[in-house]
C-alpha cells in the first residue's frame, strides 16, 4: 500500500474495517519507526559514547581517582532517574515527547561538564553527569519503542536492531575523542572537554529528527489495537447471567429513527480518558507489583539489572587502568581502541542475539549472557597491563551485555499488558540504573583499593544468582500462563 512520508496520528487508517488492511498499515507503521529508530540511535550513540570514552580521564583530572567512579555514577543514576519522569511522559503523552525530553536533558548535562572542566568546580561536574544520563535513558527507552508494533515472533529481532544500531555510532565515538579534543582546544576549552560538546550536538540533534519525524507515536497506536480488539469469549463454567428483576425498569427498544452508531476505527485517536489500568500503572509501585507477580517479568528486570551492573562495574574502570601503564600521549589512543572492541561486543552482534532469543528461548540468551560475562571478569581480570587480553576481555564482557540486555529486555516486554508496558519498561531501566550507578560508585574504591584484578572477581561474584534464577525459568522461556495478558 503507498507510505505516507508524515501521517497525521488522528488520520491513519481511519476506515480500517478489515483486518488484513489494519496489519498492513501498522506493518508500515512499523518499518517507519524502526528506520528512525535506527538513525537517532546511530546519532545518541555518538553522543553518549564520545563522553563516556573520556569521562573518567576528566574526573581523574578534576577531582580524583576515587572520585571518577562517582561522577560515572552520576551519569548512570542520572539515567536511572530520568526513567521516572520519562516514562510518566510517555504514559500520558507517548514515546515521541519522552524520547525528546531525553535527549534535550542530555544535552544540558552535556553543557554542564563542559563548563565544569573549564572551571573546575566539582559539583558542577556532578550536576552534568547527572543530566547527561538523559541521552543514554533515551537510547535505553528506544529500545521499547521498537517492540510496540512488532510481531510476536520478531520481538527479539527487531529490538536487538536498535540496540545493534548504536554500533555504528557507538563504535567510531571513542576514536573520534582525541579528534574532539584538537578541534574545540582551539575555541579555548581545557582537554577532555571537547567531546563533551560534540555530545550535546548529537543529543540536539537526535531529540530534532524524533520530534519533527516520529508520527505516528508506536506507543499510542498500539493502545488503541489492543483496546480495539473484541472481549474474549466467556467461558463456559462462569456464572450464567443473572435473569431481570420482574420489578427492574423496562428497557425501552432504539428508536427506529435514531442514527445508526458507526463502528470506531482500531488506531483513530482515542476520545475517551485513560483507563483505569493505564492510571494505575503511571507508578513505579504499581510497576514493581506487576513485576513481582510475573516470574517472567522477574527474570527479565534482574537480567538486564545484573548484567548492567557488571558491565559498568569493569568498564568504568578499564581507562584508568590502561591509564596506569600508558602516558598522557597515547593513553586517548588506546582507550579509544579498547571501548570500540567493547562497544563492537555489546552491540555488533545484537541482531544474531535478538534471533537466537526467537529461537531458542529468551532464558537460554539470558544463561549464554551470563557465562560470557563470567569468562569476561576472567580475561580482563587476569591480564595484568597487557592491552591486548585486556581488549579480549572487554570484548566478552560486551557481548555478555548484549545476552542478557536483549534476552532481558524482551522477555519482559511480552510479559506484561501493553497498558502498564511503558510503566514497568520504566521500573525496569530504573533498576538497571540504580544496579550500574552502585557498580560505578564501588569501582572507584576497590580500584583504588585492592586493584583491578579484585574489581573483576567482585563482579563475577555478582554475576551468579541470576543463573539460578534463569534455571528456574527453564530452558526454552515458554511463557507462563500468567503471561499471557500482553496487549
Amino acid at each position: 500500500m503507498p507510505f505516507t512520508p508524515y501521517p497525521r496520528e488522528s488520520s491513519v487508517a481511519t476506515d480500517l474495517t478489515a483486518p488484513a488492511r489494519i496489519q498492513s498499515d501498522v506493518a508500515s507503521i512499523q518499518r517507519r519507526t524502526l528506520g528512525l529508530l535506527f538513525g537517532t540511535q546511530i546519532i545518541g550513540g555518538i553522543g553518549v559514547t564520545i563522553g563516556i570514552a573520556v569521562g573518567a580521564l576528566l574526573a581523574v583530572r578534576i577531582a580524583g581517582t576515587a572520585v571518577a567512579g562517582l561522577t560515572q555514577s552520576a551519569a548512570v543514576v542520572g539515567a536511572a532517574l530520568l526513567a521516572i519522569p520519562i516514562t510518566r511522559i510517555m504514559n500520558g503523552y507517548g514515546r515521541r515527547p519522552g524520547l525528546v525530553v531525553a535527549y534535550l536533558v542530555g544535552a544540558v548535562g552535556a553543557v554542564l561538564v563542559v563548563l565544569a572542566a573549564v572551571t573546575r568546580i566539582v559539583p558542577l561536574l556532578f550536576l552534568g553527569s547527572l543530566l547527561f544520563g538523559g541521552g543514554t535513558a533515551a537510547n535505553l527507552q528506544a529500545r521499547y519503542a521498537a517492540v510496540d508494533l512488532a510481531e510476536p515472533a520478531r520481538r527479539g529481532r527487531q529490538l536487538a536492531l536498535i540496540v545493534w544500531a548504536t554500533t555504528i555510532g557507538a563504535v567510531a565515538a571513542p576514536n573520534f575523542a582525541a579528534l574532539a579534543d584538537t578541534v574545540t582546544g582551539g575555541w579555548g576549552l581545557p582537554p577532555l572537554a571537547g567531546p563533551f560538546a560534540f555530545s550535546a550536538v548529537a543529543f540536539v540533534l537526535a531529540a530534532g529528527v524524533l520530534f519533527a519525524l516520529l508520527r505516528p507515536d508506536p506507543l499510542r497506536t498500539a493502545r488503541r489495537l489492543a483496546a480495539a480488539e473484541p472481549p474474549s469469549p466467556p467461558s463456559p463454567l462462569a456464572d450464567p447471567t443473572p435473569p431481570p428483576s420482574p420489578l427492574a425498569e423496562p428497557t425501552s427498544p432504539p428508536s427506529p429513527l435514531a442514527e445508526p452508531t458507526s463502528p470506531p476505527s482500531p488506531l483513530a485517536e482515542p476520545t475517551p480518558p485513560p483507563s483505569p489500568v493505564v492510571r494505575r500503572g503511571a507508578g513505579m509501585r504499581a510497576a514493581w507489583r506487576v513485576v513481582r507477580d510475573r516470574p517472567a517479568a522477574r527474570l527479565g528486570v534482574a537480567a538486564v539489572a545484573v548484567g548492567h551492573a557488571v558491565m559498568v562495574a569493569v568498564m568504568s574502570m578499564t581507562p584508568v587502568r590502561l591509564g596506569e601503564s600508558h602516558g598522557d600521549a597515547d593513553v586517548l589512543r588506546v582507550v579509544g581502541i579498547v571501548l570500540s572492541l567493547h562497544i563492537a561486543g555489546m552491540y555488533a552482534l545484537a541482531p544474531l542475539v535478538g534471533w537466537l532469543a526467537d529461537r531458542l528461548g529468551r532464558p537460554a540468551v539470558i544463561l549464554g549472557g551470563v557465562g560470557l560475562l563470567l569468562a569476561a571478569c576472567a580475561v580482563a581480570g587476569t591480564a595484568g597491563h597487557h592491552t591486548p587480553q585486556l581488549s579480549v576481555g572487554l570484548v566478552l564482557l560486551g557481548l555478555g551485555w548484549s545476552g542478557t540486555m536483549v534476552g532481558g529486555s524482551t522477555l519482559l516486554s511480552e510479559s506484561v499488558p501493553a497498558a502498564v508496558r511503558p510503566s514497568v519498561q520504566g521500573f525496569s531501566d530504573l533498576a538497571m540504573g540504580l544496579a550500574g550507578a552502585s557498580a560505578a560508585a564501588v569501582s572507584g574504591f576497590v580500584m583504588r583499593a585492592a586493584g583491578y584484578p579484585v574489581l573483576t572477581l567482585l563482579a563475577a561474584i555478582v554475576v551468579v544468582p541470576l543463573v539460578a534464577l534463569a534455571l528456574r525459568r527453564g530452558p526454552t522461556g515458554a511463557p507462563d500462563r500468567e503471561d499471557d495478558t500482553c496487549g
